[in-house]
C-alpha cells in the first residue's frame, strides 16, 4: 500500500554515525544535510545517491549543534569540548576552531545575514561572535543555569534563549537587554524557535508539551500536549502554518497551527528522536535519533491540488488571530483516521550508496502489508467529521507531468537555463570558499607575524637591559 499524496513519506535514510544523532540541518540548496553526533563527528550527507558522505573529525567530544550558513558555504558546529568549529562542507574538510565558552557549547546559530553567530553554553552565558575571524562581540548573562539553545529572530534584531533555569528569555540584540522572560513550562525548554514572521516563538519542553507564545503581547497562544515523552526539538515550516516536533517517545508530530490541532504522527526511529529540521523550502524535513540514523522525509502535506489539476502551495495566510487565543489544542487522544505503512524507499548508507533496503514495520496493524521503516498516522480532532476531512484533505493523486506544468505556469525557468544558473552558483560558491580559506590563512599569518615582532621586541629589550647592566 502506498501513502496518499498528501501524507509525508520517507524518502531516504542514512547510516554512518557511530552513536546518537543529536542535530541536523539542510543546506540552502537542498544538496547537503549536516548532522552531529555523540560520536564527536560532523557528517555531511549528499542528497545525490552517487555522491559519498563526508565525515569531519576535529571535535574531541560530542557534537550537540550544527547549522549551515545562509549561503551554504560554511557549517558551524558546537561541542561538549567547549569549542565551535566552522567547516567548509567539501571533501577537504577544512575548518577553523575557537574556544567559545568555559563549558559545553549546546547551540550555535547563524544570523540571517550570515555575518554573526550566537552560541549558548553550560557556563550560563549566551555569546555573539562575528563569523569573519570569529571575533567576540558581547555576552548575555542573566540565566542562572545551563543555556540549552539561542537563536536569532528572522530580522536579526532579537535573540531568544532557553535554559535549565525554566525560563525562556527574549533579548534585544542592539541594547543587549532582556526584554521579557517566559516562565510557562513546568520543566525546562530543550529547544526554542522563532516563527518565520518573527511575531511568535515555540518551545519544546521536558514536561512533554509544546507551547507557542506571542512575543509582542507575551501571551501564550497555543499549548499542545501530544507527546508521551520529553520533547527534544521543534522546527517551524517556512510557510509558518505547520510545526514539527521530535520526542523521546520515538515519534515526530506535525502540528497544524491554523487549525490548532495535531495533523500527523510519524514513526520511523527506534528510540528517542533527538532532532528535526525542515529544508529551506519546506518540501523536505530530516530527523535524527538515538538509533544512529538520519531520515529524510518528503513533506507533501504543505501542498494541495486545485480543481484544474495544478499543484498549489498550502495557504500561508498565518496570522496570530488565526491561532485560537485560548487554544489548549489538546489532541492527546485524537481520532485515528488511518494508519498505513508507506512503501520502503531505497536505503543509502553513510559512505556507500545503493544498499538493499533494510526496513522494519513499526505498525501493529496491517501486518500483511509490505514492511516499512516508517508509518504515518493521520489525525482528526474528535469534533471533526469524516466527511469534512475527506473533502478538505483527501485530494486526488497528481502526476509528475502536472507538477512540471505547474512549475512553468508559475513562472519557472526552463530546465536548461536552470542548470546553467545552478552551475554558475556552484562556481561562485567555490570562489567564496576559496576566499574564505585565504582570509583564514591570512589571519593566521598576521597572528604569527605579530607574535614574531613581539618576541623580537622582548629579545631586544632583554639585550638592552643586559648591556645596561
Amino acid at each position: 500500500m502506498t501513502s496518499a499524496p498528501s501524507d509525508p513519506t520517507l524518502e531516504r535514510h542514512f547510516k554512518g554515525h557511530r552513536d546518537t544523532v543529536t542535530t541536523v540541518d539542510f543546506s540552502c540548496n537542498m544538496k547537503q544535510i549536516a548532522t552531529g553526533s555523540m560520536d564527536s563527528c560532523v557528517m555531511i550527507w549528499n542528497m545525490k545517491p552517487q555522491m559519498r558522505a563526508y565525515r569531519f573529525d576535529g571535535h574531541k567530544d560530542a557534537v550537540l549543534s550544527v547549522q549551515f550558513s545562509p549561503s551554504g558555504h560554511l557549517v558551524a558546529s558546537a561541542s561538549r569540548d567547549k569549542t565551535v568549529r566552522l567547516w567548509v562542507p567539501s571533501m577537504k574538510a577544512e575548518s577553523t576552531s575557537f574556544r567559545a565558552h568555559t563549558a559545553t557549547v549546546r547551540s550555535v546559530n547563524f544570523s540571517g545575514d550570515g555575518q554573526n553567530l550566537v552560541t549558548a553554553s553550560d557556563d550560563k552565558t549566551i555569546k555573539v561572535w562575528t563569523v569573519h575571524r570569529q571575533k567576540f562581540l558581547f555576552s548575555l548573562n542573566q540565566h542562572i543555569n545551563w543555556v540549552r539553545c539561542a537563536k536569532f529572530s528572522p530580522d536579526d534584531r532579537l535573540i531568544v534563549s532557553s535554559s535549565d533555569d525554566k525560563t525562556i528569555k527574549l533579548w534585544d540584540k542592539n541594547s543587549r537587554e532582556c526584554i521579557h522572560s517566559f516562565y510557562e513550562h513546568a520543566g525546562y525548554a530543550n529547544d526554542v524557535d522563532f516563527h518565520p514572521s518573527g511575531t511568535c516563538i515555540a518551545a519544546a519542553s521536558t514536561d512533554n508539551s509544546v507551547k507557542v507564545w506571542d512575543i509582542r503581547s507575551h501571551k501564550m497562544l497555543q499549548h499542545y500536549q501530544v507527546h508521551s515523552g520529553v520533547v527534544n526539538s521543534l522546527f517551524f515550516h517556512p510557510a509558518g502554518n505547520f510545526l514539527i516536533t521530535a520526542s523521546s517517545d520515538s515519534t515526530m508530530k506535525i502540528l497544524d497551527l491554523v487549525e490548532g490541532k495535531l495533523l500527523y504522527t510519524l514513526h520511523g526511529h527506534q528510540g528517542p528522536v533527538n532532532c528535526v529540521a525542515f529544508s529551506r523550502t519546506g518540501e523536505y524535513f530530516a530527523s535524527g535519533g538515538s538509533d544512529e540514523q538520519v531520515m529524510v522525509w518528503k513533506s507533501n502535506f504543505d501542498c494541495a491540488e486545485g480543481n484544474d489539476g495544478i499543484r498549489l502551495q498550502h495557504k500561508t495566510a498565518f496570522s496570530l488571530q488565526a491561532l485560537p487565543a485560548s487554544s489548549t489544542a489538546h489532541p492527546s487522544h485524537p481520532f485515528v483516521l488511518r494508519s498505513q505503512a508507506s512503501e520502503p524507499t531505497e536505503h543509502f548508507t553513510g559512505q556507500d550508496s545503493h544498499t538493499a533496503a533494510h526496513t522494519q514495520s513499526a505498525s501493529r496493524s496491517g501486518s500483511h502489508s509490505k514492511a516499512s521503516q516508517s508509518h504515518t498516522h493521520r489525525h482528526l480532532s474528535t469534533s471533526s467529521s469524516f466527511t469534512h476531512q475527506t473533502q478538505t484533505r483527501g485530494l486526488p493523486q497528481h502526476s509528475s507531468q502536472v507538477q512540471a506544468q505547474s512549475q512553468f505556469s508559475d513562472g519557472g525557468v526552463p530546465p536548461g537555463l536552470a542548470s546553467t544558473l545552478e552551475h554558475i552558483i556552484g562556481q561562485l560558491d567555490i570562489l567564496t570558499q576559496t576566499v574564505s580559506i585565504l582570509e583564514q590563512r591570512l589571519t593566521l599569518t598576521e597572528d604569527k607575524l605579530k607574535e614574531c615582532l613581539e618576541n623580537q621586541m622582548e629579545i631586544g629589550l632583554h639585550l638592552q637591559r643586559r648591556e645596561e647592566a
